[in-house]
């Protein structure tokens, strides 16, 4: 009849699981300090900057998807594009997989590693060493199932070693978060840079082609004597001039185009390219005819009086924040949130050194079967078991403890003082951006109107140098005068954008306060 193998006693099974069960639930002591969110080291509300014509948004609007932040359709399938092919996204992506598996192995330590062991042996001791003077031959195998060297949590080290990691964890989380939005932003600027670029060397060619004409005009009119040398020469400089900004401008265009392939991660596709700097064929110039007799240079002043180039459209939603809008929103922001989690962790790790002051006990046990032949491992009356606590108390270590636990001090005093730079940086950069913000309007008009002066300015110098009231030099200022008001629209155009795009970024796509009771907020717990 065959037997039921039996390998440890039921009484021995349920004494080791009730031991196990009691230092589980004496393991409920955490030594960590409470943990409560500083205050914040910056004014209660954010500076106002109320414009005309801007819609502010309320606090209840919540965090703005880039997405819907972002409006040129163009501009969404770019960045869309960067956050999957952009290397430095994809490094954050892969150290928040590195933190989470650095989480697990610390969580695995809370319960014991189970192992199954399986060995066998034979051997032949010779007649002259054996007692009975004869030779033999044994064998011993056995199986074992157990555990070694588990810390019964009993003051919590263990548990703030796993807090530790995974306040790193979600540390990382927001470092990516960091990463995506000011890849969002710089994708955007990159796009808007690229685009501005695009209109300067668009008004350049535009500007050449007009001085080109008006030279070849001063040109045939100097050979006919109605034009003098200095006029000509007069007029060439301003045809240099607009080539050399032509060239620089083509190079900056190039230039952009590198630096947004950078951000993507791949060549920029076409279709997705402002429709400003999209390449389009040169055109033929049209051919100009002058009549022989002109008395005077003719002077093209509908081409060289251009309108300045439209201003671009707007590529994000109008952001403007609401007059007494709480600071506390910067706790959005995922810097602050990260530098938050890293002063979280170091209360875990002030817990964990406060623990090595106190007694561990670890614990090692083995159930199993053992037989001098292996037919009979697992019959009746050969089991095995073996149970070994062990505990340590700290009596002299020389003070190695108590260092331990001033530098898990200082490190918390440490990030509590990165924590509150990471708050005051956010306020000094939403502050400079709502400053920059609340001029824009004006220069934006003042610039408007110092353009259409500048037309003016020129059109009456043309007409008094045709009638003969003034030499070419007013005309040649004005003309400058002009251009140069044009190239600065264009610039500010790009720097009001630019504005929008840096605030949605320095208040971390959010602008309400998604925490009002000052407590953090655990994603995921």
């Amino acid at each position: 009849m065959s037997r039921i193998p039996r390998i440890v006693p039921h009484r021995t099974l349920a004494r080791a699981a009730s031991t196990l069960a009691l230092f589980a639930l004496a393991g409920c002591t955490s030594l960590a300090p409470d943990y409560a969110r500083p205050a914040l080291p910056v004014p209660a509300t954010l500076p106002s900057a109320d414009e005309p014509g801007d819609t502010p948004l309320a606090p209840e609007a919540g965090p703005m998807g880039w997405q819907d932040f972002l409006q040129a359709p163009r501009l969404r399938e770019l960045v869309a594009l960067a956050l999957q092919n952009n290397r430095d996204l994809r490094v954050a992506v892969l150290a928040i997989e590195k933190a989470r598996a650095q989480y697990g192995v610390e969580q695995s330590n809370l319960f014991p590693a189970v192992g199954a062991t399986a060995a066998g042996s034979r051997a032949h001791t010779a007649q002259d060493l054996s007692t009975s003077g004869r030779s033999s031959t044994t064998g011993q195998y056995s199986a074992q199932l157990g555990f070694s060297s588990y810390e019964i949590d009993l003051f919590g080290r263990v548990r703030n070693l796993g807090e530790a990691a995974l306040q790193e964890f979600w540390r990382t989380t927001e470092n990516r978060r960091s990463v995506q939005l000011s890849l969002v932003a710089e994708v955007a600027n990159a796009w808007l840079t690229l685009d501005a670029d695009g209109r300067r060397l668009q008004l350049a060619q535009d500007t050449l082609r007009s001085r080109q004409k008006s030279y070849e005009l001063t040109e045939r009119s100097h050979a006919l004597g109605a034009a003098s040398g200095l006029t000509l020469a007069q007029t060439q400089t301003t045809v240099d001039a607009a080539r050399a900004d032509v060239a620089a401008f083509t190079s900056q265009v190039a230039r952009d185009h590198n630096a947004l392939a950078l951000l993507v991660g791949a060549p920029v596709p076409t279709a997705l390219l402002p429709e400003v700097a999209l390449p389009a064929p040169e055109a033929p110039p049209a051919p100009t005819s002058v009549a022989p007799t002109s008395p005077a240079p003719a002077l093209v002043t509908s081409t060289l009086a251009a309108p300045a180039p439209a201003l671009a459209a707007p590529a994000a939603a109008l952001l403007a924040v609401p007059a007494g809008l709480p600071s506390t929103v910067l706790l959005n922001r995922p810097d602050v949130r990260a530098a938050e989690y890293t002063l979280r962790g170091t209360y875990a790790s002030i817990g964990a050194a406060r623990a090595a002051f106190f007694p561990s006990i670890t614990l090692t046990a083995s159930a199993g079967t053992a037989s001098n032949a292996l037919s009979g491992l697992f019959d009746g009356g050969n089991g095995t078991w073996s149970f070994a606590p062990q505990i340590h108390l700290p009596i002299f270590d020389a003070g190695r403890n108590r260092a331990n636990l001033q530098i898990a001090e200082t490190t918390r005093d440490t990030a509590l003082a990165q924590y509150d730079k990471a708050v005051q940086t956010a306020f000094r950069e939403v502050a400079d951006a709502l400053a920059e913000r609340a001029t824009l309007a004006e220069r934006l008009l003042a610039q408007q109107s110092l353009q259409a002066a500048t037309l003016r300015a020129l059109q009456l110098s043309e007409a008094r140098y045709r009638l003969g009231a003034d030499s070419y030099l007013p005309v040649l200022d004005a003309q400058r005068s002009l251009y140069s008001a044009q190239q600065t629209l264009i610039g500010l155009a790009l720097a009001e954008q630019v504005n929008r795009i840096t605030l949605y970024k320095v208040l971390g796509g959010s602008w309400n306060d998604a925490t009002p009771d000052g407590k953090a907020t655990m994603p995921g717990r």
